[in-house]
Parts: structure tokens; sequence; C-alpha cells
């Protein structure tokens, strides 16, 4: 789902309920205007704003939550894998093959990761286990401790690797949630309804019309929030994937 898309398609039909509301407004007689009417609109359009409010308000805290979450779940991933390095290198030269398999693993890693994330589709994916990550974890599990610290370090370089795993599946299982378009046709309906009655009691004039047109806006612009905060590996707001990549230099030779 492409939110620049969704918003600009919003902002048309929602900016549309309002020059609606101004045609109506010269077309309808003028009883059907009068004080009565305008009470009844106005109170159902208030109770239709008040929900609309309500939801796009939980809509962008949930968005800001996801995004949050999942920006945080990357940073573990970069910490653990620095942790794991740090730990082979108290551990000895020995380890110098994994750590060298480690570094030649992270950009694939971070090309799967946003590709799975960042697919959007809402399709179902189904996740395949790394041959990559199955070599490495048969690498840790091969090293032969020689003392009592090596052992210790061996099984917390196994358990660094093992909260990778763990925060890798995590991201996999929320990889290509969005905003239900049922959803969104049902709150798009709403704004265009409540700004009609924005015009429908008004007199068209190029003040009205552009306040309309930047309230409009606005209210499109919090949809484009949403659903880029709530795909954290796509778009404009996108995590981005830099640290990750970065998160070890090279071995010398």
């Amino acid at each position: 789902m492409r939110p620049l898309l969704v918003a600009s398609l919003a902002f048309a039909l929602i900016f549309g309920g309002a020059l609606l509301g101004t045609f109506l407004h010269a077309r309808l007689p003028g009883h059907h205007l009068g004080s009565d009417t305008k009470d009844v609109v106005r109170l159902g359009a208030g109770l239709i704003a008040t929900i609309a409010a309500l939801v796009l308000g939980l809509l962008i805290g949930s968005a800001n939550s996801t995004f949050g979450s999942q920006s945080g779940q990357i940073k573990q991933l970069t910490a653990d894998i620095i942790l794991l390095d740090n730990v082979l290198v108290l551990y000895g030269p020995e380890t110098e093959s994994a750590r060298t398999m480690l570094r030649q693993g992270i950009a694939p890693l971070a090309d799967r990761i946003w590709r799975e994330s960042g697919s959007g589709s809402g399709n179902a994916i189904t996740f395949e286990a790394s041959g990559f990550a199955s070599s490495f974890e048969s690498e840790l599990l091969g090293l032969s401790p020689r003392n009592e610290t090596q052992r210790l370090l061996k099984a917390k370089a196994l358990d660094a690797n093992a909260d990778m795993a763990r925060t890798r599946l995590l991201l996999f299982t929320n990889a290509g949630q969005t905003l239900p378009m049922p959803f969104l046709v049902v709150l798009v309906s709403w704004l265009t309804i409540i700004f009609a009655s924005f015009s429908l009691f008004a007199e068209k004039n190029a003040l009205s019309i552009a306040a309309l047109c930047i309230y409009a806006l606005s209210a499109s612009a919090s949809l484009f929030l949403i659903l880029e905060l709530s795909q954290p590996f796509m778009g404009l707001m996108q995590i981005p994937s830099e640290p990750l990549r970065n998160a070890l230099a090279p071995l010398g030779p």
C-alpha cells in the first residue's frame, strides 16, 4: 500500500465532499437550509467528527508504537551482533572464521529484513530458514573450549546468537502488516461526510474554499502519517539500515 497515493486519493475524496456541499448549498431550496435542518446536520456531523477524531488519534498512536517497536528490534539486533563479535574476540583467535562469517552475513540479513518487512503487499509470507544462519550456528557449536573461561564465552556466544534469531523472527511476524482497506474506506467516508457538512450551510467564497482545501490536506496528511509509520521498512520515514550494515568494522588482513 503506497501511503502517498492513498493520501492523495483521500484528499481528492475529502475535498470533493466539501465541493459537493457547496454545490448542494447553491441548488437546494431555501427551506432545506433552515435552522432546524442546520442543527440536525451539525449534530450528526459532530458525532461522526468525534468518532473520526478518536479513531485517527488511536491509529496514529498505534502506528507510532509499531514504528518504535520495530526500530527498537533493529537496534537490539545490531547490539546483539556487536556483543557477539566482542565475545568471539575474547574467546581467542580460533573464532576468526566465525567472525568472518558474521560479517559476511550482515548485508544479506539486512537485505532480507527490509525486503520481507517492506513488501507492503499484505499477503502471507512463508518463513524460510537461512542456510547461512545454520552454518554460522554450527561454527559456534564446533568451538572446543580449552578452559572454563572459553566454555563460558562459548555459552554466551550461543545465547547472543539465539537472541539474534529470536529478534529476527519477531521482525518476520510483523512483516507486511498494513491498515485494512475497508477500514480506510470507512474512515475516508466519515471525513468526506464531515467536510460536506462544513460547506453545506456556508456561502461560497475564495476564503472558505481555500480553508476547506487546507483542512482536507491536513486530514489526508494524517492518513499519510499513519500509513508511513505502520510500514517502518519502506517509504519516506523508513528505518535506516545503515546502523545494522555498519555494525562491525572489517577484519584486518
